[in-house]
Order: structure tokens, then sequence, then C-alpha cells
């Protein structure tokens, strides 16, 4: 059966096209500083908003009613297979990712839970085998049943915790399964609400030991994806254990688990955190743990994650920007964490949706690529940073310098001259490199 009939297959027809079912800047086939656009940026459709969502929101009822909705249980999950195929192959995105409640419907225990899972995961395997589609990451939801309402790996009961384990050892049990090149970590609930009645200590410690038995059960069964935690703040505790990238990576290497986690980072996650995208990646870059990427965008004027799609095209050249500054994202990719909005909710709207994240990232690879061919900011920041090049800025840089030959220096009295960062003109250039690619 077919869902999306009356669409066919989505072709690149360039900039010069008036057909909004048609990529005007993705060219997967076009090669970028040496890789083509879709080893670049190695798409993924995320199951969740894309075939599970229907249009909620904390004011109103689902206005959103696919082919598959009318359908129940195991058979609307089987229904949502076939769907999720025929999008992937009409929009020639090669991944996808899920958490394992996106896929299969919870049952009454969790050994019913699991034997759903298991007949979804046989017709994944069977679709990605004649699709040569690929999972991207998979992850467990831990957040949204009742019992989770305290957490999970930092939950205060430990009857949770222990099935919160059990959760996890068949998710990553189906991450084998399917080939995942990731596995993400999505502490959904791992935070506090207040100091009162929490020990922060005795959770952090108890959310650690729940990732190293990943990391010893992941090696048990031979499951070699790269782990990935994705930082979030805010939503849905005050205080989430993962609020930044900074914080993520302060909390892996005081349990000394930064040599076997990445980060997942999302754009929208970063402007609730108070920065934006490229700030994260910059920070996980520079700490060796830029894993992949969750596309979309917040609404700035709303304090919660609306999960758009990625559009500002200054956000997306600046993010690959940084993505080709820290040589890629290796095995992770770019994957739309972004939902139609409410009152988009025909069908098409899902194909129109994701052409329009496409498009804005390829544009922005476009741009980014330029700015690094021609090295337009390298250069400005070379040259904002020559004072330590030579003389004393050379002894700083070096370790040759002390406090006692810096105040020797500094007596000396020798005019200190500063110079504008013309940021301005910065933005401009910037803008001007979009708009020409």
């Amino acid at each position: 059966m077919s869902y999306f009939s009356n669409i066919g297959k989505i072709q690149f027809e360039g900039k010069g096209s008036d057909n909004p079912f048609a990529f005007k800047h993705y060219n997967p086939e076009q090669v970028i500083l040496g890789k083509t656009m879709e080893e670049h940026l190695r798409f993924a459709v995320a199951y969740w908003h894309t075939f599970n969502a229907n249009g909620t929101d904390p004011f109103g009822s689902a206005t959103m009613f696919r082919e598959w909705d009318k359908l129940d249980g195991l058979d609307r999950a089987k229904a949502r297979v076939e769907a999720n195929f025929e999008f992937m192959d009409k929009l020639n995105i090669p991944f996808y990712c899920f958490h394992d409640v996106d896929i299969a419907p919870e049952g009454a225990t969790l050994q019913e839970t699991n034997k759903n899972l298991d007949v979804i995961v046989g017709l994944l395997k069977e679709n990605m085998k004649t699709s040569g589609k690929k999972l991207l990451w998979n992850t467990v939801n831990m957040f949204s049943h009742p019992r989770f309402v305290h957490g999970a790996g930092t939950t205060c009961n430990a009857d949770v915790y222990a099935y919160a384990g059990a959760q996890l050892k068949k998710g990553l049990e189906v991450g084998k399964e399917l080939g995942a090149e990731n596995y993400v970590f999505w502490g959904g609930r791992e935070g506090y609400e207040t100091l009162l009645n929490t020990d922060m200590g005795f959770e952090l410690d108890n959310l650690a030991r729940l990732y190293e038995m990943a990391l010893a059960y992941a090696k048990e069964i031979g499951f070699d994806a790269q782990f990935l935690i994705e930082p979030k703040p805010k939503e849905p505790t005050k205080h989430q254990y993962d609020f930044d990238a900074a914080t993520t990576i302060s909390f892996l290497r005081k349990y000394n688990l930064h040599n076997d986690f990445k980060l997942n980072l999302e754009a929208n996650h970063a402007t609730l955190a108070g920065h934006t995208f490229e700030h994260e990646i910059r920070t996980a870059a520079i700490n060796g743990m830029l894993g992949s990427l969750d596309a979309n965008q917040g609404d700035l004027l709303l304090g919660w994650d609306t999960d758009e799609f990625p559009t500002d095209l200054y956000s997306t050249t600046l993010t690959m920007y940084e993505v080709l500054k820290a040589g890629g994202i290796g095995r992770g990719g770019v994957n739309f964490d972004a939902k139609v909005r409410r009152a988009s909710f025909e069908a098409d709207d899902l194909f129109l949706g994701h052409i329009a994240g496409m498009d804005s990232f390829a544009w922005g690879l476009k741009a980014a690529a330029k700015l690094t061919e021609e090295k337009i900011l390298d250069s400005i920041v070379d040259n904002r940073y020559r004072t330590f090049k030579e003389g004393i800025g050379a002894d700083i840089v070096s370790g040759k310098a002390t406090l006692a030959s810096l105040e020797q220096y500094a007596l000396q009295n020798n005019p200190i001259r500063l110079e504008s960062g013309r940021q301005e003109r910065i933005r401009l250039q910037l803008s001007e490199v979009i708009f020409s690619v």
C-alpha cells in the first residue's frame, strides 16, 4: 500500500525551479570540499515527529489524521514501518532514528512490550535490507510513562531504576540487531524540581552507574555503535543534569566516561540553554565530543521546545561552518528532530517540511564551504589574535612567560593599542556569502 501516492520522488531541480516538491539547493551528488552533499549531511528522518505526531499541543486536540491512524496497536505500528520507508525513498533520505515506543506499542507487561518490539524490529530489518536505508541511531523512551515521574537513571525508586535498566538493555539489543551507527541517551527526566527533597550527588552517581552498565553490556553483545548523550535544558524538569554541552562534558569527565561518549546536539535545546547552536557545536568539537546533530529551530518568542523545521540560513550556515571546521560529523548525521506546525496538517506538508529543512542545510553547507575555502572568517580571527604570534605574546603561548616577565614587560609602559572587532562589517560579509551561493 502507498501512503503518499500523490507524491513522486523528490528531485533536485535547482534555484530556477518553481516546483514546491523539488530541491533547489540539495543535490546529493554535488561534491563540496571532497565529499558529496549526501556524505556531508547524512540526513535522517525522526520517526516520532514524522509518523507519530498528530498536532496536539497544550491547548488543542489532534489536527493530523494519517492513513495509518485508521488502525490500532501492532497493525498501526506495521503501517508506520511501510510509510517510513516509502517516505525515505521518495525524499532520498538515507537514515532514520527512533525511540522504542515510537515503533511499537507498550504492552501490559515488559514481556509483552518486548514481544511487540521484536515483531516491528523484524519488519524494520527486512525493509532496511531491501531498501538499503540505515538506522542513524535508536534510543529508549524513559520519560513519558508515569513510572518515570521522578526520572529513570536518577529516580528515587530502585524498582523504577531496574525497569529502566531492562528497557535500556533491550534498546541496545535492538540497536545491534538493526546495525545502528549510534545510540543516544536522551535524559528527558534526568533532573530535579527542588533540592528540598533531592540528593543530587546520589542521583548523578546512579546515572553514571547506568551509563557504565550500558557500556559493559554493549561490549558484551558486540554492539559497536557510537554512544551519544543529548543535552537538554529546562524541559521537562527545572534543573536538567544535561543542561548544555559544557555541563554534560563536565559530568562525563567527572565519571571518566569522556572517552566513551560524544554529544548529540540540538539547535532548539541550545537556544533554550541561552546559547546558539554554533556555540554548542564548537564547545563539543574543541573537547573532541562532537557526535551528531538534531536539526531544528525554536521560536525565540516562546519558552519551550517548538521543534520547527530549520529555515534560518544564518544558523544553518554557521552550523555547517562549525561542522566543516571540526572535520565533519563522522558516524553522526543531521537528524530532523522537527515537526510540521499544527496548522500544516496535510500529509503533503511532511514532504514540504523536510524539503525546506534539507534545502536550508544544503544552502548553509555551500555558504560554509565558501567561508572555509576563502578563509574569510579564519583570516579575521588570525588577524585579531596576531599579537600572540610575536614578542611577549609568543612567550605567553609557548609557556615561556611568567608573572615576573609579564610584569617586567608591562612596566615598560608601552602604549596599548586596541582595535575594533568590526562585528557589523563581519555580519554583512556573512550575508554576502550566504546570498551569493
